[in-house]
């Protein structure tokens, strides 16, 4: 039976202005060919692609040989970064792993950005939960589950998790390792910026690494 793991979020990652400009004034990613049906890739081998570069004693949102950062040294908190970019349907895929930490996290990514207050995200964790979040303004909530539901799709502790998040029409649908585990509607965003999130329960520590960022035309 499936267990709802509750979900408690008190307080959100903001960039400082500076970086946030930075960010949206660099439309970079890969330089491979572009794919049909593909809108923006990044292999995170670039580190002038983009993305959001900070460090702080609070946390890292960077990349790392090429794969991309985000650990969250404090807790229950969410980080995120952003390409700076703006799709209306999507579908995002990444491959993410635990590099250190406590398996009671949430990872994942991110479609219809407008803020820091305003999104969703679509998470997993590597004790084998899932769910669907939205955030507006400034408050966090699950769609279509109570709180963050257990899986035996996802793969736990360290392994390599593929994470894909179709976001279509008012349709959210959320799969693992090629596998759907969650849908549902919600009609509040329609378009924004895509991203990575990762975030901490009751221990910090929460070391994420993403690579293969890929977005798709659905």
């Amino acid at each position: 039976m499936a267990k709802a793991k509750p979900f408690r979020r008190t307080a959100w990652f903001a960039l400082p202005p500076v970086a946030l400009s930075l960010a949206c004034s660099v439309l970079g990613g890969s330089t491979a060919p572009p794919e049909e049906g593909v809108l923006f890739r990044d292999d995170f081998s670039d580190p002038s692609s983009g993305w959001d570069r900070v460090q702080t004693d609070e946390g890292v949102t960077d990349y790392a040989s090429g794969e991309y950062r985000i650990l969250v040294q404090q807790t229950q908190h969410d980080y995120w970064a952003n390409p700076g970019r703006s799709f209306g349907d999507v579908r995002v895929e990444v491959d993410a792993r635990k590099g250190g930490g406590p398996d009671d996290n949430d990872f994942g990514v991110i479609c219809r950005y407008q803020d820091t207050q305003n999104f969703y995200a679509f998470l997993i964790s590597s004790d084998g939960y899932y769910a669907i979040l939205k955030y507006s303004g400034g408050s966090s909530e699950t769609l279509g589950t109570d709180g963050m539901v257990s899986t035996d799709t996802v793969q736990q502790g360290n392994n390599t998790n593929h994470i894909r998040a179709d976001c279509v029409g008012n349709t959210l649908t959320l799969y693992a390792n090629g596998t759907m585990i969650h849908s549902t509607s919600d009609s509040t965003f329609s378009s924004g910026d895509v991203g990575l999130i990762a975030g901490t329960f009751d221990e910090p520590g929460a070391d994420i690494y993403f690579d293969n960022f890929v977005v798709y035309q659905p």
